[in-house]
């Protein structure tokens, strides 16, 4: 059975949290002399002078509508990056636990792993389908295990992850199943927000970089029970979303009609792209694709990239990642740019 407190770190359970200004008094009203600010302003159009709510309540509220998901299961991040990170130091001892992840998958798990000095165990996707291993996950399971990453869609590979797997994982596991959904506003299947109620141990992670074009802002997502969301809230910086990304993250979430209309297209490029790419002698198969990008493997992807870098065109080169040898990453674009990356391919000679 599962139990959060017998996996989350003695040190967090303890912690008390900093107590900002903003968490002592969220009014919007009066004379403000509690946060040693600047009260006469900033030397902008607009005065940003003011610390940003600290728990980013009104975003949070547009996102719980749009998710049918209460707030007190929301923690917004600094990019989807900082709920990685925070996972790492909720759940793990440093030099003593351990986290599984399947390659090849999202760089920043192992990453934040080494950061927090804690130790990987790889278990490879399936060559070719790279569909989980799950059977060879469940045996890679130490009793130091806190963490397993599952990225559904997965990146680089473009693939969906079967929920069979990921519920056999869930069901079997008695530490958090993170499940890294950045690019499932591409998916032909639905999020695994609705089954946060069925399983304690899942976290669910999104951003708003990918679909809703706001890279430049880093708004990340995570979806958990709400005494997960308290710990995170407990653990990160008093102010982490900036004044500016809170503003224009509540704009960007009144149009999400734009964003449907985008990701459509963004589809139909996809499906286009992969056709017009298998008609090429040096694409030798381009992976069905679930998110926002194709990885193609080919004769010679070294050759083929910086062929590609010499147009000014650029391209992800992923041939040194697990199971991608000769392989490309390539995120689909405008229709014009996509026109120009095909023409331009036409054009290569090995």
């Amino acid at each position: 059975m599962f139990d959060l407190k017998k996996i989350v770190r003695k040190n967090i359970l303890n912690l008390k949290p900093y107590s900002s200004a903003r968490d002592e008094f969220s009014g919007k009203e009066g004379v403000f002399l509690d946060a040693n600010e600047n009260g006469f302003g900033s030397p902008l159009k607009e005065n940003y002078n003011r610390y940003p709510d600290p728990l980013q309540i009104e975003v949070k509220e547009k996102l719980s509508r749009l998710n049918g998901l209460p707030i007190k299961n929301i923690f917004l991040g600094n990019g989807s990056d900082e709920a990685i990170d925070i996972l790492f130091r909720t759940f793990c001892n440093p030099s003593k636990d351990n986290v599984i992840i399947c390659p090849p998958t999202y760089g920043m798990y192992e990453v934040s792993a080494n950061i927090n000095d804690v130790s990987v165990l790889k278990v490879p996707l399936i060559a070719e389908t790279y569909e989980i291993d799950t059977t060879s996950v469940l045996k890679a399971i130490t009793k130091n295990t806190k963490l397993i990453f599952v990225c559904c869609p997965n990146n680089p590979t473009g693939n969906g992850i079967k929920w069979s797997s990921i519920k056999q994982i869930l069901t079997n596991f008695k530490g958090i199943v993170v499940v890294d959904e950045a690019y499932i506003n591409f998916a032909s299947y639905d999020s695994l927000i609705k089954e946060l109620k069925n399983y304690p141990n899942l976290v669910i992670l999104q951003t708003l970089s990918k679909a809703w074009g706001l890279a430049g802002l880093r708004v990340g997502l995570a979806f958990a029970s709400e005494q997960i969301i308290d710990i995170f809230n407990k653990i990160k910086p008093p102010y982490n979303i900036n004044a500016v990304s809170q503003k224009l993250t509540l704009e960007a979430l009144d149009r999400a009609d734009q964003v449907n209309k985008w990701i459509k297209q963004i589809i139909s490029e996809r499906d286009k792209l992969s056709n017009e790419l298998n008609k090429l002698s040096f694409i030798l198969k381009t992976y069905p694709s679930e998110a926002n990008f194709i990885l193609v493997k080919t004769t010679d992807a070294n050759d083929i990239y910086n062929y590609l870098i010499s147009k000014k065109i650029i391209v992800r080169n992923r041939s040194q990642v697990t199971l991608c040898e000769n392989c490309l990453r390539i995120t689909i674009g405008t229709k014009e740019e996509n026109k120009k990356l095909l023409n331009t391919l036409k054009k290569y000679t090995s």
